[in-house]
């Protein structure tokens, strides 16, 4: 089965096609500024990548494009668009009426679209994509792919806000967490290297990266996640606040006299990294500023590492234990520094690593643990696409 993996944004388009038969990426792209005068795709199939301009007025056009490359010049990677089996759509937010990936139908479009006001930046995007697909595949079979769905095991007293309960009956106020495919993905990958059934783990996952968020894994299901109702909540981020005292929006919101969206773009474009150090929101400058002597990028770095480490010990206290730390995404996979910080003077909590493995990652699953560790610590590539694809695979084979 050959499955096309999409992840749309408002005017983006990235993809890969992935043989499910040994699950070998066939190509993989990225069409940019859709809607925009300088349209743009980025193509890679047999060793070959090319960025060429291209017109794309809406989504549609951009997939019309990615056809022709898949089966067209250098690039070609099939003969038709037959030969391709499934379509997974990455959605962001499918609140509590998606706890799973699913066929879709026009009835599931149209919940999308009831959900929209929960995710207003990801879900309509996702939305586009699936409908412009739809106009280019034709009856190809698609299935969206949900960040949420993972996290839908938690129970009430970890997703409740203690906020007038008719507020969730009503809006669906309540923690729903994100990045869940690449929880997943992590989660089952560590169970397989420590060659133990999941259902016998507790795991805490950290995908850290521009955004972050950390989950606690018990038994193969998600007990609590750091996110909330949107992916604003939980650690700082590159330029997200993270958790804060909600008087706090109050306050800024009349002290500087600003509307909510104003507020709105403050708190996710211009915090976290980049709203403490100043300087950027990528941890690599930063960390790079702070060496430096800049005071400021030191702070925020601190921050984070902090945050880090004081999430993961209550999420030990809320599973009775831990059997393995993993580290995923940019940060948790090439920062050695960010990762010894995380886990220094933590041994009382039996989690140790080794210094000379925690420099030298190899591989796409990396221990680190030091000898004599009771709590394994791992470094693992997540690959959510392929996560997308092995859920598409399974909901169309049922």
């Amino acid at each position: 089965m050959k499955v096309l993996v999409i992840n749309c944004g408002s005017s983006s388009l990235k993809y890969q096609l992935i043989d499910m038969d040994g699950e070998k990426v066939l190509c993989k792209g990225l069409c940019e500024r859709i809607g925009m005068e300088s349209s743009m795709i980025t193509h890679e199939a047999n060793g070959h990548k090319a960025t060429t301009p291209a017109i794309f007025p809406t989504h549609t056009e951009a997939f019309a494009e990615v056809v022709k490359k898949m089966t067209t010049g250098e690039g070609k990677c099939i003969n038709d668009v037959s030969e391709i089996n499934a379509i997974g759509h990455r959605v962001v937010h499918g609140g509590e009426k998606f706890k799973a990936s699913c066929l879709i139908t026009d009835e599931v479009i149209n919940t999308l679209r009831e959900l929209s006001p929960l995710a207003p930046l990801h879900n309509p995007a996702g939305i586009l994509g699936i409908e412009a697909a739809r106009k280019v595949f034709g009856n190809i079979p698609m299935v969206a792919v949900f960040d949420t769905a993972f996290h839908s095991t938690m129970p009430p007293k970890a997703y409740m806000y203690a906020i007038p309960y008719e507020y969730y009956e009503k809006y669906g106020v309540r923690r729903y967490g994100f990045h869940g495919t690449s929880h997943k993905y992590v989660a089952y990958k560590a169970a397989e290297y420590l060659e133990e059934p999941i259902e016998r783990l507790k795991l805490i996952t950290c995908h850290l990266g521009n955004g972050s968020s950390i989950a606690a894994v018990d038994q193969g299901k998600v007990v609590d996640t750091s996110m909330g109702m949107t992916p604003l909540a939980g650690l700082m981020m590159g330029t997200r606040c993270g958790d804060l005292d909600p008087s706090v929006v109050n306050y800024l919101k009349y002290t500087l006299n600003i509307t909510g969206h104003e507020l709105d773009e403050i708190l996710n474009k211009k915090s976290g990294l980049l709203g403490i150090s100043g300087v950027s929101s990528d941890k690599r400058d930063v960390e790079e500023a702070a060496a430096a002597g800049n005071k400021r990028a030191q702070l925020a770095s601190d921050m984070l590492n902090y945050q880090i480490k004081k999430t993961i010990g209550s999420y030990i206290a809320a599973m009775g234990g831990v059997d393995a730390i993993v580290f995923t995404g940019g940060i948790g996979e090439h920062d050695a520094a960010a990762r010894a910080k995380i886990c220094h003077h933590m041994d009382w909590l039996g989690i140790r690593i080794d210094t000379d493995k925690n420099k030298h990652i190899q591989g796409d699953v990396c221990e680190i643990t030091a000898w004599g560790a009771k709590v394994r610590t791992l470094v693992i590539a997540t690959d959510e696409e392929l996560m997308i694809a092995r859920d598409t695979k399974e909901v169309v084979e049922k």
